[in-house]
């Protein structure tokens, strides 16, 4: 082969992934080979778009542009399914909640995407946890998931929590507490956390799930509190309030990992790279503070580690849905 060729080649990697550039000081530079970009299957200003956002500008003094491309619709489906039909060469990422993989698979009769072979796990960037909370339709007597659990029992008609989504993992963990605590609560899922906040806060509904993240803006008002949260562990960012293991609800555990993802078929060499650049990621003090606000946790591990970590929660998510009874034809 001649000289050039391998620059070239080495160019066209360096600027695919930008991983590369960590290793060579010559592949940072733009090459004429296409943009990377970064599909997001959420609304701009959320969460995981606030994500890919600083991983896009971590990533520029070595990529150039990166594009964070929003592919919104069907909960996030339509951005994996453009992953899948896209071209194998590094270009195109997709950044997901696991849920796409885990519990997506057992909720759609029709997925247009097979999580275990049609996208790459890479390499996990955030993982964020999930908070069971009260609002001002409940006593301020009700402190723990249990008194929230009798309290509801002795309500005349069932009281509701609300879920950013059908289908969602806050939707599941509201059934599981539910069933758990032989207690009737009513699903009441929207389009997004912000609408089921504002009903929480509004007194429309007595409880609801989230994402730790997306309660912490709310706390400060008083109006609504958090009673458990669903990791095996406090959460940092919720020191004070325990777990639903803690509370007597064993068994009862949710923590969304926030990951990249390529095109099946990528070669094994991009994908090393991309997750070498995500461990990169995860230190830099910028990408740190923004998942901070978000309420989220760096992390990153290598790619059969997170492909063996999607398949352990795809098959222990399983027998969780099928308890709730639900299912979609979407």
């Amino acid at each position: 082969m001649h000289p050039i060729n391998r620059r070239q080649l080495g160019w066209h990697l360096g600027r695919a992934l930008g991983a590369a550039a960590l290793a060579s000081a010559g592949l940072g530079a733009r090459a004429q080979t296409g943009t990377p970009r970064i599909l997001v299957g959420f609304p701009a200003g959320g969460s995981v778009d606030a994500t890919a956002r600083r991983l896009a500008e971590t990533w520029r003094p070595r990529l150039g542009t990166v594009v964070v491309e929003q592919k919104v619709g069907a909960g996030g489906r339509i951005a994996v399914t453009t992953l899948k039909d896209a071209a194998p060469d590094g270009l195109t990422m997709l950044l997901s909640p696991s849920s796409m993989f885990t519990i997506y698979p057992h909720v759609f009769k029709r997925l247009q995407y097979q999580p275990a072979t049609d996208a790459i796990a890479v390499s996990p960037v955030a993982l964020s946890t999930c908070g069971f909370m009260v609002g001002p339709k409940v006593p301020e007597s009700v402190r723990t998931l249990r008194q929230f659990a009798d309290w509801a029992k002795a309500q005349p008609e069932p009281q509701g929590y609300a879920s950013p989504a059908a289908g969602a993992m806050p939707h599941f963990l509201g059934n599981q507490f539910a069933r758990a605590a032989g207690v009737a609560l009513t699903h009441l899922p929207y389009r997004g956390a912000a609408p089921g906040l504002q009903d929480l806060m509004g007194g429309q509904v007595a409880s609801g799930c989230f994402s730790v993240g997306d309660c912490l803006p709310h706390l400060p008002s008083g109006r609504v509190r958090v009673l458990g949260v669903t990791d095996a562990r406090r959460s940092r960012f919720l020191p004070e309030v325990p777990t639903f293991e803690e509370q007597g609800f064993a068994g009862i555990q949710g923590v969304e990992s926030y990951g990249l993802f390529l095109p099946a078929r990528t070669p094994a060499a991009l994908v090393e790279r991309l997750a070498e650049q995500v461990r990169a990621a995860v230190k830099d003090p910028a990408v740190i503070e923004t998942l901070a606000k978000l309420g989220f946790e760096p992390v990153a591990s290598g790619p059969d580690e997170y492909a063996r970590q999607l398949a352990q929660e795809r098959d222990r998510w399983a027998p969780v849905v099928t308890a709730s009874g639900f299912s979609s034809d979407d």
